[in-house]
């Protein structure tokens, strides 16, 4: 996919972290925008720009998770460092994300889901922006 070398280039240029906080923001700002314009979508193209768009503000992340949660930890506990917090956290919150969905939808409120994640955003963004900038303290450096 073109999108990911892109934002793999981006970060060497504009930095990992402001590349996370644009994530953080744009993520912040759009989720619930997009999320309720995909509930009146009737076409396959609007759809698919709209996942496109989603898709896109995403790669903020996906592009350079793995180098920035590799650079928090020396290598002694890297593999434990990186690991135990994403199982846990796809297991809390990516093993739970249909059943929430589902009551949302119970409770009839299904854009409470869009919310959610909009949440879940803002709180990665507040880490974002107070955690240390790994491009200049990086921790794989000390090996």
């Amino acid at each position: 996919m073109l999108v990911q070398p892109l934002a793999g280039a981006l970060s060497d240029r504009i930095g990992r972290k402001p590349l996370m906080i644009g994530f953080g923001v744009l993520g912040v700002c759009f989720t619930y925008p997009i999320f309720v314009a995909m509930e009146g979508v009737r076409d396959g193209l609007s759809a698919f720009w709209l996942m496109t768009a989603a898709l896109l503000i995403v790669t903020g992340y996906t592009a350079i998770n793995a180098v920035v949660k590799a650079e928090l930890f020396p290598a002694h506990i890297r593999t434990l460092g990186v690991a135990l917090p994403y199982a846990l956290a796809n297991a809390i919150f990516g093993g739970t994300a249909p059943s929430l969905a589902l009551w949302f939808k119970q409770e009839g409120w299904e854009r409470g889901f869009y919310w959610y994640v909009t949440a879940m955003i803002g709180i990665s963004l507040v880490t974002y922006a107070t955690m240390r900038d790994t491009a200049r303290n990086s921790r794989i450096a000390e090996d």
